[in-house]
């Protein structure tokens, strides 16, 4: 009987690549691993409109990184960026980060 392997996990580092980058010691590995995923719900069921097709998370020296990929930025961005700035702060908070320690950059896929 074979032994059945995950197609994502087989092909990391190799043809894909993290959805999160950050180095972690024992103590903060698990916080920093559940807010990612508590992040990426978060963010999936706020912008289920917006067609999201990947959310990469990067960490560094108390800083976060959010990119967005998405095929439709406007309905990410808001008018004038309002819903971005709502969309940041409220991630910050689940982060428990600063406001301006939280960037969210949005990439538009075709």
């Amino acid at each position: 009987m074979g032994q059945k392997v995950n197609p994502i996990g087989i092909r990391l580092g190799i043809t894909r690549d993290w959805t999160s980058r950050w180095y972690a010691n024992s103590r903060t590995f698990p916080s920093y691993l559940l807010q990612d995923w508590q992040v990426r719900q978060f963010l999936k069921k706020k912008l289920a409109e917006a067609s999201v097709s990947g959310i990469h998370i990067e960490r560094a020296a108390r800083r976060a990184n959010i990119t967005i990929n998405t095929a439709r930025p406007g309905v990410v961005i808001g008018k004038k960026g309002e819903d971005i700035e709502r969309l940041r702060m409220e991630v910050a908070k689940m982060m428990d980060m600063a406001v301006n320690d939280v960037r969210i950059n949005i990439a538009e896929i075709r």
